[in-house]
């Protein structure tokens, strides 16, 4: 009796919990997500469905009032009518291809209020009430305005430093979110192997094993624990994939690759990513082997959901949907492109011009099913369940006013740049300066230029705000020290030159420290094709504009541009001790400056705090470590020279050694290594060794593990990254490291394409870069747990 009693009570219990679900419905926040899903599609039209698959641009949807008030667009209003949009990309992005500046964007208060309007339209003024999804550029920092703009890519995998990395895409998580965004672009996962190619900046470098891991550290800043807790937001790994080795260097190319060096190298970053538990995807736009990355059901379907377990959304990359019938022509028109992409996986169209009336005519056609359209939207809404937004779609904009750009941030962004900044030649001792010496002359076009040292996708911001080279030494220095500034020239422009300026104020200081590079900085005069990319032109204005990297500004050379090599010549001669530092986008030719200076440094583009991080390191309050995430070549003619390929021939003309190689970075103080043990157990290969401060400073080290396959059943690279730590030591200490290799990081794509461990012999080689090996050792491994 008391049996049927519990059966009857809970029977009941089910009944009523199933009553309050079909009154509430999605809308019943108690209910896994799954039923949510499912019971706001089957309230859905055919309209609605599709308008959750465009992510329109959203820079045109707001309105500026006053300095105090923002309003929804009536382009907004149009968007939300017949079939509500359910993303929208770049809504708070200033630069000059938005149009908006420090005038006409928005601080991050007026941004919070923005998106609430919009937000708020969306929930009240749409039949269902589906809120939106924000989508914001987030590489090295929120692309907005009034945001802390860290250290481009290149600077950020040249800290070696995961747990660093992963501090800062929380800050940049927690600035965008606070804004209002939800969903932040990064980070870019493409292994970048060719730097004519305009987008290396944007990248990680070379290797996938260092871009796995530093990506996989950025995914885990930006996402965090708890996608409700309003400071973190959906990260989007970009762009998959093979787009760092686009032929000839030209942005969108195709790649030129066979599957198992896709698998094994470019695919290797996404795979870790996903593991790390990334919830948004983007295509790229480059095909391979002749099939589209935004149409390629093998990459979509098979390896990223059937493989991997992917269990977000994919993005199509600004136009690629298009692409497929423009540039790729495998589809005669927009609506073919539009079955294609949804078919092979895509989920969201950025752009939303290419899906919209296209997908459901398409339908109508019978090119594609309501149940491929189903499982698009299903993918969408369930991230929008999972981050809470029906229950909360709003931001507080005085929480965005009080924390955006705070000064942990600041202080977080000059750390990054500190690590990331290498050291490439110290002849004898010549760095650290003193703080006391008599005067000090600053020159060349990237000492005193805030845009030049920010990086591409970095939106305007106040000068106030940033520390120039200049900035960073006249900050540095004391009272008594005569600091000198002039320009020299421009990176590209001569006719703006003033060598003999520079000359003579060098001739007048006891030091000279020189400022070259290249520049992504856009201005207002840059055309742009539809994707965003500048379009490189003929000069049109009596001045050049700097920029000569970017996205769109691939190179044929990598030369210093303009009159910089005549400036550093010039100002070698005077015998003055010459510091010269590279701020730039892609590893620019050394030749001349390694000949000539006596210190030699790249920050990269150091970011909003890159000044005082570069003078940390000239004046010794900083000991660098940053090291390469990329080699140096010595020419455009080594091309390939990325270190995985190992020892090549020389040419007849030149080493085929890189003018620096991956890894390589130097240090004020000096690092011993010994003691190494390997040993092997039934799933594991534990290695350890001793790294001891041997100089007269506390600095750190940046120990790389690396591996070889002794013999393989196909080939594989002769020397190949698998683990690093950077570590601090005091002078005179020393500390043991360990590294744990498992199954997996032996392993390799056989002949099959099956990543799988061989039995065999490995060795061990242990160093500060990838040609200064200190340790080597082998070890056997068995395989089938024999060991």
């Amino acid at each position: 009796m008391k049996c049927n009693l519990r059966i009857m009570v809970w029977c009941c219990l089910c009944a009523v919990i199933q009553f309050s679900f079909a009154q509430k419905g999605y809308k019943d926040s108690s209910a896994p997500v799954d039923e949510r899903v499912k019971d706001l599609l089957a309230r859905m039209t055919v309209e609605e469905k599709i308008g959750q698959l465009c992510s329109p641009t959203g820079w045109e949807m707001y309105e500026k009032v006053d300095g105090h008030t923002v309003r929804v667009s009536s382009a907004f209003k149009e968007k939300m009518q017949d079939m509500p949009v359910g993303l929208f990309w770049a809504t708070l992005r200033a630069d000059p291809w938005t149009r908006k500046t420090l005038e006409t964007g928005l601080t991050p208060e007026l941004a919070a209020k923005a998106l609430n309007e919009l937000q708020r339209y969306a929930m009240e003024h749409t039949r269902l009430g589906i809120p939106l999804l924000f989508a914001e550029e987030c590489p090295h920092g929120h692309m907005a305005i009034g945001t802390t703009v860290f250290p481009t890519s290149l600077a950020q995998s040249g800290t070696f430093n995961p747990d660093l990395i992963e501090q800062m895409a929380t800050a940049i998580a927690a600035e965008a979110r606070l804004q209002g965004a939800h969903i932040g672009y990064g980070p870019i996962l493409d292994v970048a192997r060719d730097p004519r190619w305009s987008r290396m900046e944007e990248t990680f470098g070379e290797d996938p094993v260092l871009t796995g891991i530093i990506g996989s550290a950025f995914v885990k800043g930006l996402q965090g624990d708890d996608f409700r807790d309003g400071r973190h937001v959906y990260s989007t790994l970009k762009h998959f994939a093979a787009y760092g080795i686009p032929s000839g260097g030209h942005n969108g190319q195709k790649a030129n690759i066979g599957l198992r060096e896709l698998f094994s190298d470019h695919l290797e970053p996404f795979r870790i990513a996903i593991g790390a538990g990334a919830k948004t995807i983007m295509t790229s736009y480059n095909s391979i082997d002749g099939i589209p990355s935004t149409g390629n059901n093998f990459l979509l379907t098979d390896i990223l959901r059937g493989q991997w377990g992917f269990d977000g959304f994919v993005f199509s990359d600004l136009g690629s949907i298009e692409g497929l019938a423009t540039t790729h022509r495998m589809a005669p028109d927009i609506q073919y492109a539009a079955a294609i992409a949804l078919q092979a996986g895509l989920d969201v169209d950025l752009g939303g011009k290419a899906f919209g009336n296209n997908l459901k005519q398409a339908l109508e056609d019978d090119l594609v099913t309501m149940a491929d359209i189903d499982r698009a939207v299903a993918n969408v809404l369930a991230l929008k369940f999972g981050m809470g937004l029906f229950e909360n779609p709003y931001v507080d904009p005085a929480q965005a006013a009080r924390f955006v750009h705070n000064d942990k941030h600041k202080r977080l962004a000059r750390e990054v740049a500190r690590q990331g900044t290498v050291l490439l030649k110290n002849e004898e001792g010549l760095l650290p300066l003193s703080k006391t010496i008599g005067s000090i002359a600053v020159i060349g076009p990237n000492a005193d230029n805030l845009y030049n040292q920010l990086g591409d996708y970095t939106a305007p911001q106040k000068r106030s705000d940033i520390v120039t080279v200049l900035d960073g030494i006249r900050a540095a220095v004391g009272p008594e020290t005569v600091v000198r500034y002039a320009r020299g020239c421009a990176v590209r422009d001569t006719t703006q030159s003033d060598i003999a300026g520079a000359v003579r104020i060098a001739r007048q200081s006891d030091a000279v420290v020189l400022v070259v590079g290249g520049s992504s900085a856009r201005d207002f005069k840059t055309e742009y094709i539809a994707t965003g990319a500048a379009t490189v032109t003929v000069q049109k204005e009596d001045v050049l504009s700097d920029m000569e990297s970017g996205e769109g500004y691939d190179r044929s050379t990598l030369d210093l541009m303009g009159d910089q090599l005549e400036l550093l010549d010039a100002l070698a001669a005077t015998g003055k001790p010459l510091i010269v530092v590279y701020i730039q986008g892609r590893p620019l030719n050394m030749n001349l400056a390694l000949q000539k200076a006596g210190a030699l440094l790249t920050a990269w583009y150091p970011g909003e705090e890159g000044g005082h991080a570069i003078a940390d390191i000239l004046f010794g309050d900083y000991n660098p470590a940053g090291r390469l995430p990329v080699s140096v070549p010595r020419s455009v003619g080594q091309l390939p020279v990325y270190y995985s390929l190992g020892k090549q021939a020389d040419y007849v003309e030149e080493s085929s050694s890189p003018l620096f190689p991956f890894g390589y970075g130097l240090s004020y103080t000096s690092f011993r290594y010994d003691a190494l043990s390997i040993q092997v157990d039934d799933t594991t290969v534990n290695i350890r060794c001793t790294v001891t401060n041997t100089g007269e400073r506390d600095g750190d080290e940046v120990v790389q593990l690396y591996l070889r396959d002794d013999v393989s059943s196909v080939v594989t690279p002769p020397i190949q990254l698998k683990d690093f730590r950077r570590l601090g030591l005091r002078k005179g200490e020393s500390k043991q490291i360990s590294f744990v290799l498992n199954e997996d990081d032996l392993a390799f794509y056989n002949l099959y394409l099956v990543r799988k461990a061989e039995p065999g012999d490995f060795t061990v080689l242990i160093g500060a870069s990838a040609s200064d090996i200190r340790l080597n050792g082998t070890f056997r491994w068995k395989g089938n747990g024999e060991r």
